[in-house]
């Protein structure tokens, strides 16, 4: 079969989806039969990945044969790809001591890396068993029944695991950018099927400068892998339904590849819970397949079902803590859910008996629905004017937010502020006010398009995407400092807001040139488009590189890696450790027992008394005492300046800062130290 480069751009953007839908088809359920381990995931896994990607793609319909695509964006798409990929390798983050969520996912791989099941054993028997002035929770692992839950899902862990067993702590640290990297070239294959294959490197690019996708990819955070999946199950459900099938059809490659796309849907609760949010619009497009009598409808209902149920038993099944802690966003949702279901059933058969309406007959619909997507986009720009939002729920983050607001100059001290009416703002910040104004016109042209049903190939992007945006920016239910609330954008949001943009940038340089060529002659004609989309282009990457060169120049807790192999080393191999300083107990706990691989427990009061008694009960079970702390004066007053104290942990480096009104810049010091004191069983 001749390699021609429309054929190859449309197989290998679709890959990175179907690589890790099909590890994390055998790698979940390895894990909850507790059998996760490296030979295991090798023997079966390898085999899967390489069949699904041999297999999956052929059943990829080539592009139409009036798109001539030439080679230049498919090389230009894999150069982008693949530079992105070396630069957030070389910028990589060692987040392992937990502070916010990228170190409580690194901490999960290490463990089920290392020992392949959940939950964490705590191990009391080996401390000192029952002692009430212990506790074994920590942040971001929960004690239920004398065992800990890591928070969180198990689907960015189980694909972060193959860069524990490769690499060790640097090699599951250097996973996440090669899934960044994979996500953009994923989104240039959405671009490149929805806009035009010489539109995709425009899109890829544009991504792959913005903070939010840069930032994401150099930690462990699940972000790159999601937007993997759902991106990428929006590829594969276009390629589904370029062929037109009939319910009554036999199957067809049409018919595989809808079942696939809705797996790889599914999949993304595996990785995200709140990814049920984004696939309601789903639901609702099957509903729609089935009232056009398209074959693809059932397979693709199938597929979500199947991949939706695996992401319920990985939430209910293996993180129901989590889901617990979540129980009051999580319950209404799933509720909303349920009754979304409910509707599109009731709708469907409604509709199936009697007939769809033709709304494209309503003259004035299609530009009423345009003018509503302009409406809304102006409603969430001038809504901090009017309708400023209060109201976190939690006085830790109110506590956290007055203290970025006293740190940044901000008056009043508001700690209840959300500043999830600036979220349209958070995303000029990063992709540039050129992308949004671009995007805003973009979707109404989309909107107005279907209405009059034309372009149905954008039905679903439109329906999922425009969806997640609306709630999204409405709520985008994250603590609002930055960088770190700019990951409830990169996902979905931003990603759309570029597609639009580039969709609308296109039409209007193929505007242009119609115009130019019906109006002075063949010169207008060639140079005016390309003036039109060069200036275009410039507008949407130089906003967006230039917030990116704020803080993007730098590692973040650079030398974490080294510290925490000297601080295991420095324990004795028998050695039980009890961290004595209750402020970093939950920070360093799950790093000292998931990645030192030792019996650790926190003492709630540390006294002499206490201590003693602990020390004892470990030296009775013939172990060595360690306590820790990240004060030296803490263990001297403990043991009276008896024990010999060492400092085997210790970092100087450069985090990220936190911002609230601006984009973040600069960055500030991470300094952290932890004390130790080995006190030896004396037989």
């Amino acid at each position: 079969m001749r390699l021609l480069p429309g054929r190859f751009l449309a197989r290998v953007t679709a890959l990175p989806a179907i690589a890790v839908s099909a590890w994390l088809l055998v790698a979940f359920p390895l894990l909850a039969l507790g059998s996760f381990t490296p030979v295991a995931a090798a023997v079966l896994g390898t085999p899967a990945v390489i069949a699904a990607c041999v297999l999956v793609p052929r059943l990829i319909p080539d592009p139409p044969e009036d798109e001539d695509v030439p080679w230049w964006p498919v090389v230009l798409v894999a150069v982008i790809a693949a530079g992105f990929a070396i630069v957030q390798i070389a910028y990589h983050a060692e987040a392992l001591v937990i502070r916010r969520d990228p170190a409580s996912y690194a901490m999960f791989t290490v463990w089920i890396a290392e020992n392949g099941h959940l939950p964490i054993p705590q191990q009391r028997e080996l401390i000192a068993g029952d002692d009430p002035s212990l506790s074994y929770q920590s942040l971001a692992h929960y004690d239920r029944d004398g065992s800990i839950w890591p928070q969180f899902m198990a689907g960015a862990p189980l694909v972060t695991s193959i860069g524990y067993w490769l690499g060790g702590l640097d090699g599951m640290l250097v996973t996440t950018p090669v899934l960044g990297a994979l996500g953009v070239l994923t989104f240039a294959g959405l671009t490149a099927r929805l806009v035009g294959a010489r539109w995709a490197p425009l899109g890829a690019l544009v991504l792959a400068v913005c903070l939010p996708q840069q930032w994401v990819s150099r930690f462990t955070y699940s972000e790159p892998l999601t937007q993997i999946l759902l991106v990428g199950g929006l590829v594969l459900a276009y390629d589904a339904l370029v062929r037109r099938t009939a319910l009554t059809d036999r199957w067809t490659p049409a018919h595989t590849l809808a079942a696939v796309a809705g797996l790889v849907f599914g999949l993304a609760l595996v990785v995200r819970i709140d990814a049920i949010r984004d696939l309601l619009p789903v639901i609702g497009f099957v509903g729609l397949l089935l009232l056009a009598r398209r074959g693809q409808a059932l397979p693709l209902l199938g597929g979500l079902a199947l991949g939706t149920g695996l992401g319920l038993y990985a939430g209910y099944g293996l993180s129901r803590p989590y889901l617990e802690y979540l129980s009051d966003s999580l319950n209404p949702l799933l509720l909303i859910s349920a009754a979304v279901i409910a509707a599109t059933a009731a709708a469907t058969a409604a509709l199936w008996r009697f007939g769809v309406p033709h709304v494209e007959r309503v003259r004035w619909l299609p530009h009423a629905v345009a003018a509503l997507a302009l409406l809304t986009m102006v409603g969430l720009a001038i809504r901090p004017l009017f309708w400023p939002d209060y109201g976190h729920g939690s006085d830790f983050t109110d506590a956290w937010v007055a203290s970025v607001q006293e740190r940044e100059g901000l008056w009043p001290i508001e700690g209840s502020r959300t500043y999830y009416d600036m979220s349209l703002y958070w995303v000029g910040w990063y992709v540039g006010l050129g992308t949004v104004l671009f995007a805003s016109l973009g979707v109404a042209l989309v909107l107005r398009r279907l209405v009059l049903r034309r372009d149905p190939q954008w039905l679903l992007p439109a329906m999922l995407l425009v969806w997640t945006v609306t709630t999204t920016l409405l709520r985008p239910a994250i603590t609002p400092d930055h960088p770190w609330a700019s990951r409830r954008l990169i996902v979905l949001v931003i990603p759309a807001f570029i597609l639009f943009a580039v969709w609308f940038l296109a039409w209007l340089t193929r505007y242009c040139a119609v115009s130019a060529d019906t109006g002075r002659g063949r010169a207008a004609s060639r140079v005016l488009p390309v003036v039109v989309a060069a200036s275009a282009s410039v507008a949407m990457i130089a906003p967006s590189a230039a917030t990116s060169a704020g803080i993007m120049g730098y590692r973040q807790d650079v030398g974490t890696v080294a510290a925490t192999h000297e601080l295991c080393a420095s324990l004795p191999e028998d050695a039980s450790v009890v961290v004595v300083d209750p402020g970093m107990a939950g920070n360093y706990m799950p790093l000292l027992r998931n990645v030192c691989g030792v019996p650790t427990a926190a003492m709630n009061e540390p006294t002499p008394e206490n201590a003693a008694r602990v020390v004892a009960a470990i030296h009775d079970r013939g172990r060595d005492a360690v306590l820790a702390s990240s004060d030296w004066q803490v263990l001297e007053d403990l043991t009276g300046s008896t024990e010999e104290i060492e400092r085997p942990f210790h970092v100087l480096a450069q985090m990220d800062p936190s911002t609230l009104m601006e984009p973040p810049t600069g960055h500030w010091t991470f300094n952290e130290s932890v004390w130790t004191t080995v006190i030896p069983a004396r037989g």
